[in-house]
């Protein structure tokens, strides 16, 4: 069993990036948007800031109270996608309940869609075209069994999880690098008589769920859900020591894909300013 350590190869991409933006005469600009007080949200933006810090990207937290309405806060992204300075915009999710997100992704200028959500991009993605920018998650797993040299053609992929930001693009993208992808979900029936035929599998539902007999011999687990367990420690859908035992590759949580998510963040936006530039 091998570890697919998501901590060390993210790095390894941040500083792919850093040298890159070095060269630059002009530095690549994120916006962040950031609608009320959500903790997590907090910590999560806190993060991508003082990444973009680290590795020379400039970047621009906008702070919105969530008493802010839907017109107001698309307000907001058509203006940032007139700035000329912004290279890329993210608009933290999620937003305020009276706050339709669609709605708001939709209004952020495709070629300045860092995440990869817009209807245009993910329009791309189905029609098997290059979008502006792919998701940043479901690209790092990717990336992660890329740069680990592991085989996708051909490879039966098993996703758990049919969000728009995760389980449907990396359905996608698998499917893009000739695996044959089967989606599962909270009404799939008889999940594990699925799952023990992946050669690849993703899991991606926020719940521990993924056990040792639901893994085949020699499989390649990844894991996207991460929670607090009773103990407040960091844990994710799989069973990491039972399942460890018998997968070929296994992420960690923390440190697999969580990582990648941020690396590819910041190589998006980096890639969005090489190509308003080309």
């Amino acid at each position: 069993m091998q570890i697919l350590d998501g901590k060390s190869l993210g790095k390894e991409i941040q500083e792919e990036v850093k040298l890159e933006i070095e060269k630059l005469s002009k530095k690549p600009h994120l916006a962040v948007i950031l609608v009320g007080e959500n903790p997590a949200s907090k910590i999560y933006v806190n993060t991508k800031n003082k990444t973009c810090e680290r590795l020379g990207i400039k970047s621009t937290v906008i702070n919105l109270p969530d008493s802010i309405t839907e017109n107001d806060l698309k307000e907001k992204i058509k203006e940032l996608n007139n700035n000329q300075d912004i290279t890329a915009i993210l608009v933290q999710l999620p937003l305020p309940k009276h706050i339709n997100e669609e709605n708001c992704i939709k209004e952020i200028s495709p070629l300045k869609d860092v995440d990869g959500f817009t209807p245009e991009n993910l329009g791309a993605l189905i029609r098997g075209k290059e979008p502006f920018a792919y998701p940043c998650t479901p690209s790092g797993i990717i990336t992660l069994l890329k740069r680990n040299n592991i085989e996708i053609s051909g490879k039966h992929a098993v996703v758990i999880g049919r969000s728009n930001i995760v389980g449907k693009p990396v359905s996608l993208m698998l499917l893009k690098e000739n695996a044959t992808v089967t989606m599962c979900h909270s009404k799939t029936k008889n999940l594990k008589d699925i799952t023990k035929t992946a050669d690849i599998l993703v899991s991606a539902t926020g719940n521990r769920i993924i056990t040792k007999d639901m893994v085949k011999k020699d499989a390649i687990v990844i894991d996207v859900g991460i929670m607090r367990n009773s103990e407040g420690k960091l844990e994710g859908d799989v069973d990491f020591e039972q399942v460890k035992e018998i997968a070929s590759y296994i992420t960690p949580v923390p440190g697999g894909v969580g990582p990648m998510t941020i690396a590819t963040l910041m190589k998006n936006t980096l890639e969005l300013y090489k190509k308003r530039k080309e």
